[in-house]
């Protein structure tokens, strides 16, 4: 004879213990997002002419530009050498965030196939 109100080969048992570890995982992910947007991360380009600092939470808070670098015959240059730490700071927390994300979820992220 089946048992009451549970489903067969005893699933509500393990929900529980499922739903445990959901919870526990939104938490430590809530830290870790908490822990990454408090970091900073900075990137130079041009020989250390340009560098730049971002935040976790992808705002620039910091740009310094060495007096050498500032030449106004080549503007084009300095906006170059500014775009590249720019992206490359990102870049940075972009990939450390991936990491420490990746190491709570087991590596599933969003790549689901359904």
């Amino acid at each position: 004879m089946a048992k009451r109100g549970g489903f067969p080969g005893g699933m509500p048992g393990n929900m529980n213990n499922l739903m445990k570890q959901a919870q526990k995982m939104q938490r430590q992910m809530e830290e870790t997002t908490k822990e990454l947007e408090s970091k900073e991360y900075s990137a130079s380009s041009g020989g250390g002419a340009v560098t730049i600092t971002v935040s976790g939470k992808k705002e620039v808070t910091a740009v310094k530009i060495s007096p050498e670098a500032v030449d106004p015959d080549d503007v084009e240059m300095l906006e170059d050498m500014i775009m590249a730490a720019v992206n490359e700071a990102f870049r940075q927390m972009e990939e450390e965030s991936n990491s420490a994300m990746a190491k709570l979820t087991g590596g599933l992220g969003g790549g689901f196939p359904f």
